[in-house]
This record gives structure tokens, sequence and C-alpha cells, in this order.
């Protein structure tokens, strides 16, 4: 028997964008939220999670984020989670439920390597001299889906953090970063929501 080599990916960003119908996107985006606080604006990692942002963008076309609560705010010591999306404690959710038009509640978990060229897909990264080569990690205002199992994240469920979490780098498709507008952010408690939210380019 030969030895593990390294990671082998038996599926690619091709596969779920085609499964997934989605119009796969290869490079960044800025996308701006507009919010019941303010306004700030995200990187979007296009080039690293293509099938996570082509998905994020399908949804922000589909303006399922607009007047949606952020429905749940988790305040620890060290930071805060924010999370957002179309939920069962959003108030809107019955009404934009039925307008959704998902093939899967749920998306592939899609993490990437430094030293990879793809991204590793339904695959949690816990070896901790593979989350020290991570792309992305968890930073302040960093935007991550929501999971929906081990291995899968949520077709629609995002939150931010506003501090640095590396006890839980590798376990969450980290697709984004606040570029401009953190103080923003930081200020979102539980009567806040999102207006509205733009793709720039």
């Amino acid at each position: 028997m030969l030895p593990a080599c390294s990671f082998k990916n038996p599926i690619d960003a091709n596969y779920y964008c085609q499964k997934l119908n989605l119009n796969c996107i290869r490079g960044n985006k800025i996308i701006l939220f507009k919010t019941s606080k303010g306004d700030f604006e995200i990187e979007l990692f296009g080039k690293d999670n293509p099938v996570t942002v082509s998905n994020f963008l399908d949804n922000i076309k589909d303006n399922i984020y607009d007047n949606q609560k952020f429905y749940k705010i988790i305040n620890y010591p060290r930071t805060k989670f924010i999370h957002g999306g179309v939920n069962s404690e959003n108030e809107f959710y019955i009404e934009r439920n039925q307008t959704i038009n998902k093939t899967s509640p749920s998306i592939p978990l899609e993490i990437k390597l430094k030293e990879e060229i793809k991204p590793r897909y339904n695959y949690q990264i816990k070896n901790p001299s593979d989350t020290e080569n991570l792309v992305n990690t968890f930073e302040s205002g960093s935007i991550a889906m929501v999971k929906t199992s081990k291995n899968k994240s949520s077709a629609t469920e995002f939150f931010f953090v506003t501090n640095n979490i590396p006890e839980i780098d590798g376990r969450y498709s980290i697709f984004g970063k606040i570029i401009n507008g953190l103080d923003v952010l930081e200020k979102i408690n539980n009567s806040d929501y999102v207006i509205e939210v733009k793709i720039f380019n």
C-alpha cells in the first residue's frame, strides 16, 4: 500500500456550481451592506471560495437579505457573533421562505489551503499543521456561512465575527471580510436589521 500523499479533491467547484445552478464566480467582489446602524463594505473571496460566494451573490440578486433582522447576537468577552440571513427567528421568514428558489437548503463546506490549487469540499480542517496554512481565518469583520451539519453550510444564513477566533478556524466557510465600516458592525445589536445589500462590481 502506498503512503498517503496530499489531499485529493474528488469533486471541484464546477461540479457544485452546475449542481446548484450557480454562475460560478472566480474573482473577488465588493458588496455594500446597508443596515439600521449604518453601512459597511465587504470584499467577497470568490477566488478562493467560488461556490460559497456565487451562492451568496445569487441570494443578494434575489433580495432575500433585504429588510431582514440580525436574528441572533452572541456576546463573548473577546468577540461577538452577529447572525443574519433567512432563519425561522426572522420576522419575515414565512413570507420570504415561500419565494426562495433553492435546489438545496445547504451548500458544501468550502475551505482553501495555501498550498492547494482548489478548495476542499465537505471537509473540516482540524489538524494544527493544516490550520496554519488556511487561506482565510477568522479576523475582525470576517463573514462565514452558518453550518447545517458537520460538513455542510447553510445556503442562506451567515454570521460575522468582531475579533480573531483561531479556535474555530477550519470549521466554517469564511468567504469575505469587512474592508470599510467595521465600527458599524461592532454597534449592531438585537434590534438591528439589514436594509439592503448591493453588489458594487
